[in-house]
């Protein structure tokens, strides 16, 4: 009994203890009217026992609830100065314990064959992106957290911030599951919200009334315009008309390509981390569809909550009929082109026209996505790698052509690229930069132009492969990832190698003077290969380009699209992406906004007014008889936040 009594006393003793212990919970409050809003409190407020020498330490964990998925600064004052990372949490209005590696904050990324794969770094309750400084973690002394252009006063409350040699695990911290059991953000309402099977069906009952009453777009039967005809060769070609750039169908009429990426059932996008996490689920998807789901394997813990949705409304048979939806999709809202990274489940109807990209060409990681082009069998291996990809497409007049690359890393990074060369294993491409560099000097200019050399010598390799074994189509180019690294010399290199220029551009809409100079240097027509806006109201993430609300999405695309159509030079776009992407992350962690349609298969409806719209206009507007909408929304980036703290 005494026994008991005691050991009563002891453990009323502990709680008690506990209870004292202060409550170190510090808030950030974010100012919307701001341009960026956040601020930097000493460690010891919140962790008087950390060291400030985190030498000895690989991982820092944080437990935080955030009221917003929007992505956010956070980082570490230390004796060589301030250094940051932007993190987003899967789980807005919920507690998160989120583990970051410090190697993040102390090395250069590992080199990886593009930009997103370089940079982004996924965990299993939320995302990182690289950025900021990169040196040791001495003298830590403040954290900070901030926001550009915080949508709706948004709050993060910080209650723990402790340091480890090991990895402990991400966790979400609730006991309400963050996902429904539809793929919806359980954690907050917004409008729209489907609340029961019941009213998804009706909703989507109400879209098959209209499916096919689509507006009559004046196009021809592969998406060229009517409007115009010149000579047709059966296939796709580009052709200057009138002092401006145009694509020209296989019949011949003038061509615009509006596009989206990613157009696959539910939008290709699976859930991860299910066996790591599984309280993040309020009901999983059956272990069937896992199987059945397209390009995924039961072994890699994956489902996807669209395939399920899509399932709930077509049943067994959900592939074929999920793709007839999409394409009437399309027809109805005036889409002409199934642009890059979709599924042939979709363009293999061949009833839109489409662009692939060639893949298992070879670009390395170690390389930052180059090849080694001095090594001996380098050309017979491109030349078999593209003779095996466009076999079965070299007669198809509905491709449009072929993107050769995404986003190479190496670009405006030639330096550390050379490093990494030298640094690196003996092989020929090692070599041969320690013979150029002997012979011209190790400086940062010439180190550049032996990996343009390189390029240029691999772009050139690839597209005689392209028109060897297939002169029908058309090389679109390597989708470079931004417009401003384009120097004149990178642009002189694809003009002789490519059919078109591509690159990515996500701004509020392309600067007409960097196409302008691109246009003059290249000579090349110019296609957009990804842009897209998104907000926060769905518990997503904002994608790179954010809007306040899913209206303004719809007003920064149409004003977005119809300003780049007015420029002479471009002759398509592709909006990055058909489908939101999944709640809790893609491979690397991206949790966009940036859909016509969302996880429960329903469009967006300012999406699909305002790409009807501009479907109606983009004719008149390119041929310069018309001109683009005014109308811009308030729209932010994602370019390096500037330097302000409240």
């Amino acid at each position: 009994m005494k026994k008991s009594i005691f050991r009563c006393g002891i453990c009323a003793l502990i709680l008690a203890l506990w209870g004292c212990q202060p409550d170190r919970t510090v808030t950030f409050d974010f100012d919307s009217n701001k341009i960026v809003s956040g601020k930097k409190i000493a460690l010891k407020e919140i962790a008087p026992d950390l060291p400030s020498d985190w030498s000895d330490y690989d991982y820092v964990t944080i437990e935080f609830r955030s009221t917003t998925p929007q992505r956010f600064q956070l980082g570490f004052t230390t004796d060589h100065g301030y250094n940051e990372l932007r993190l987003v949490s899967y789980v807005a209005n919920g507690w998160n314990k989120l583990v970051i590696p410090l190697r993040f904050f102390r090395e250069l990324p590992t080199a990886r064959h593009d930009i997103a794969a370089t940079s982004n770094q996924p965990r299993v309750t939320g995302w990182i992106n690289l950025g900021g400084q990169r040196g040791p973690l001495t003298g830590v002394d403040s954290i900070g957290i901030r926001m550009r252009a915080p949508i709706g006063n948004p709050q993060i409350k910080l209650r723990s911030i402790t340091l480890s040699k090991e990895d402990p695990g991400d966790r979400y911290l609730e006991k309400v599951p963050a996902f429904d059991r539809f793929g919806q953000w359980n954690l907050g309402d917004f409008e729209g919200k489907i609340h029961s099977e019941e009213q998804l069906r009706q909703e989507w009952t109400q879209e098959m009334k209209t499916i096919d009453e689509a507006d009559d777009f004046n196009y021809s039967r592969y998406g060229g315009y009517k409007d115009k005809r010149v000579a047709s060769t059966g296939f796709f070609r580009t052709q200057f008309v009138d002092g401006r750039w145009w694509l020209v169908d296989p019949d011949g009429y003038l061509f615009l390509s509006y596009g989206v990426d990613c157009v696959a059932p539910a939008g290709d996008t699976y859930t991860k981390n299910i066996d790591q996490c599984t309280n993040l689920f309020q009901k999983l998807p059956p272990r069937e569809l896992f199987v059945e789901a397209p390009g995924v394997s039961p072994q890699t813990h994956a489902a996807s909550f669209g395939i399920w949705n899509l399932f709930r409304r077509y049943g067994e048979n959900y592939i074929d009929q999920a793709c007839e939806m999409t394409l009437k999709r399309m027809d109805k809202w005036g889409l002409n082109t199934i642009a890059n990274w979709s599924d042939p489940e979709i363009y293999g109807h061949n009833r839109k026209a489409f662009i692939i990209p060639l893949g298992e060409i070879g670009f390395e990681n170690e390389l930052m996505g180059l090849m080694d082009v001095y090594e001996p069998r380098f050309p017979t291996r491109i030349d078999e790698a593209v003779a095996r990809q466009v076999a079965d497409y070299k007669e198809n007049p509905w491709l449009i052509g072929y993107f050769i690359g995404n986003e190479p890393a190496w670009v405006s990074k030639e330096d550390r690229l050379c490093s990494l060369i030298l640094k690196g294993n003996d092989r020929p491409i090692k070599a041969a930069l320690q013979s150029y560099l002997q012979q011209q000097g190790d400086t940062p200019q010439s180190r550049k132009a032996f990996i343009y050399a390189t390029f240029e010598k691999l772009m050139a390799t690839i597209s005689q492969a392209l028109k060897k074994h297939d002169p029908n189509h058309l090389n679109l180019g390597i989708r470079y990832g931004y417009i401003e690294q384009l120097d004149d010399e990178l642009l002189r290199i694809s003009k002789e190698s490519f059919d078109a220029l591509s690159f990515n551009c996500y701004a509020l809409a392309p600067d007409p003077s960097k196409l302008d100079h691109a246009l003059k240097i290249s000579g090349l027509p110019m296609i957009i290969g990804e842009y897209h806006f998104g907000t926060v109201d769905r518990g997503l993430a904002q994608s790179l380009w954010q809007v306040n609300s899913q209206k303004e999405r719809g007003e920064a695309f149409r004003y977005y699209t119809e300003n780049a159509f007015a420029h002479p030079g471009l002759i398509g776009t592709g909006w990055f992406r058909w489908a939101d992407q999944n709640i809790n992350g893609r491979n690397d962690g991206e949790n966009y906004n940036c859909g016509f349609i969302d996880v429960t298969d329903r469009p967006y409806p300012y999406m699909v007014e305002a790409a009807i719209a501009t479907a109606h206009s983009l004719y008149d507007i390119h041929a310069g008889t018309k001109a683009p909408t005014n109308k811009a929304p308030e729209a932010v980036g994602h370019s390096p936040i500037p330097d302000l703290w409240d």
